[in-house]
């Protein structure tokens, strides 16, 4: 995408990237009302198999020569509002966001499961979108352009691409705010605002500011507790994950935030009792 590689695996056109962007979309409104809902479940399995439904239906469609912007609205909106009527167990359960280095915080194979193994300790687990990502990516062009000397032509082009992501997750942001169980999308604009107090948006290596943004934003919209997942020795995360901790904490006593290495040679019993000691902190909180 950026010119490096010439010999390019495949070609990609706007129809190729219309339908990417919608099956990001989905994929990110799949994890928040899956997650949301699954640990609160009043039929054990409604939420996975309601789950399966839809992502054969979407599967069928993408794949299908066109998909009109009219159908994929629709199935967005049709997506939370089933979600939204499962029934639920009135209990409470810690709510634990799951932030760090983009491949470790979304692989389940990276990370050990670890949506599975908060859900099977009693907590529900919150992932922030992955297209908030890309906009992180969008929203560097302005520091740059300001800071940096960069062109003004690359601020133009980038805060259009926001515009156009913000746009094709519209119908799911409407959605989820007239929800009663859904927390809607975050902006990424106010993202930065948050983070901008903490570190510089110049940290734009890896995950950088957006990092300590995401971490701000789950404080704020209920999430206290915090994994923050990171390779070993992974730099860009102990400045902007590790090294924000302290910060946090002062600023909001009640945030719960445990960093946690996931490596091939890290132990995963050591990593099972920082989950299990931050849980039980998370439980404290949640009774007092």
């Amino acid at each position: 995408a950026q010119g490096l590689e010439v010999n390019s695996g495949f070609k990609y056109d706007l129809k190729m990237l219309k339908k990417a962007m919608m099956a990001i979309v989905y994929g990110d409104v799949f994890m928040n009302v899956v997650y949301r809902t699954r640990p609160y479940e009043k039929v054990p399995g409604s939420v996975n198999a309601l789950h399966e439904k839809w992502k054969k239906v979407l599967i069928e469609q993408l794949t299908q020569p066109k998909v009109s912007m009219r159908e994929y609205n629709k199935n967005v909106r049709a997506i939370i509002k089933d979600f939204d009527n499962i029934e639920l167990l009135d209990i409470k359960k810690p709510r634990v966001g799951i932030v760090g280095e983009i491949l470790v915080k979304f692989s389940p194979t990276a990370n050990n499961n670890l949506v599975e193994l908060l859900e099977s300790e009693g907590a529900e687990a919150v992932m922030p979108d992955l297209v908030d990502f890309f906009l992180y990516g969008f929203r560097n062009a302005t520091f740059k352009y300001e800071n940096l000397g960069f062109d003004k032509k690359s601020v133009l082009i980038n805060n259009l691409g926001i515009k156009a992501i913000e746009w094709m997750r519209n119908s799911a942001k409407k959605a989820l705010i007239k929800s009663k169980h859904f927390t809607p999308t975050s902006d990424i604009w106010e993202m930065s605002e948050m983070a901008e107090k903490v570190v510089s948006i110049g940290n734009q290596t890896g995950e950088g500011w957006f990092l300590t943004g995401e971490m701000l934003e789950l404080i704020h919209s209920g999430a206290p507790n915090i994994v923050c997942t990171q390779p070993f020795a992974c730099l860009p995360n102990h400045v902007v994950g590790k090294g924000v901790i302290k910060e946090l904490r002062r600023r909001y006593p009640k945030s719960n935030i445990v960093a946690i290495d996931f490596d091939p040679g890290a132990s995963e019993v050591n990593q099972l009792n920082r989950l299990k000691l931050m849980l039980s902190t998370a439980n404290k909180n949640l009774n007092k």
